[in-house]
């Protein structure tokens, strides 16, 4: 950086516009550590900015959770007929995000879907035909108020981009000083892209719904198949119990031959003293 010529002399043509890009530099630094949190604006352009919602509006977000229960060898191919139902957007459009199974003794699937808000009952009907229908909850979130502080965060960071536009223009920035304004920029234009995202997020919230199905068979189902595979299971179960059998009396012997012989003895003592 120059210096002021000695004897208290008029700084160089270069020192006002340099000091004016570093004056805006350190204003957006100052400005990302210290500007308000969204929603704390007041009356200004961008807390009426357009599109916003205005006080009292409901921007809301739904998510239903459904249970069905069915027969055991219903399950797998009602999950599949949901996937497909999805896939080719039967119901509107409709988004997969996740589908599980377990086997075993109480099988059971579920599945997640993103859809649009006329499909949600017509393919709650189709997950549950032919079944018997189980609790269901709806949880509703309202964005209004996530909404206007993005919206304010977007319209504020898109004027301090602006604003630093202006400055990299000017003529007499120095190397460092253009290379702190790149960054501040780059940083700027990182928030807004975030933002951006975030607005998408709550915007596909608010315009689907979340569906969230779990499928598991019927208690008198689950008991026939128990019976069924106890039934199915008498030979292991028989040779088992003898083998269990075997080691008993194996490991018995022992200490019944102990007590045959204390009970020998004590017969024989208590003989000899009725004699006496």
């Amino acid at each position: 950086m120059q210096r002021e010529p000695a004897g208290g002399g008029r700084p160089t043509s270069t020192t006002a516009p340099r000091a004016c890009a570093l004056a805006v530099v350190a204003w957006g630094l100052l400005a990302s550590g210290c500007a308000p949190p969204p929603g704390e604006f007041g009356g200004g352009a961008a807390s009426g900015s357009a599109g916003a919602p205005a006080d009292g509006d409901a921007l809301l977000a739904y998510e239903h959770t459904v249970g069905v229960e069915l027969a055991s060898e219903a399950i797998v191919p009602r999950l599949q007929a949901i996937q497909t139902a999805c896939r080719d957007a039967r119901f509107g459009a409709c988004t997969l995000l996740e589908a599980q199974q377990s086997a075993g003794d109480w099988p059971r699937a579920r599945v997640v879907l993103r859809m649009a808000p006329a499909g949600i009952e017509p393919m709650i009907a189709l997950a549950g035909e032919d079944g018997d229908a189980g609790e269901r909850s709806t949880r509703t979130e309202d964005l209004a108020v996530a909404v206007r502080d993005t919206r304010t965060a977007q319209d504020r960071l898109a004027r301090e981009l602006e604003r630093l536009q202006a400055f990299e223009g000017r003529p007499g920035l120095s190397v460092a000083d253009m290379i702190a304004l790149a960054e501040r920029m780059a940083a700027t234009e990182a928030q807004i892209e975030a933002a951006q995202r975030e607005a998408a997020q709550q915007r596909r919230r608010i315009d689907t719904q979340l569906l969230t199905v779990d499928l598991r068979a019927r208690s008198g189902a689950g008991g026939r198949g128990e019976v069924a595979r106890a039934v199915a299971d008498i030979g292991d179960t028989l040779a088992m119990g003898t083998a269990w059998t075997i080691r008993a009396a194996a490991f018995l012997l022992p200490l019944g031959l102990v007590l045959v012989a204390a009970g020998a003895g004590l017969r024989t003592w208590w003989r000899r003293w009725r004699r006496a």
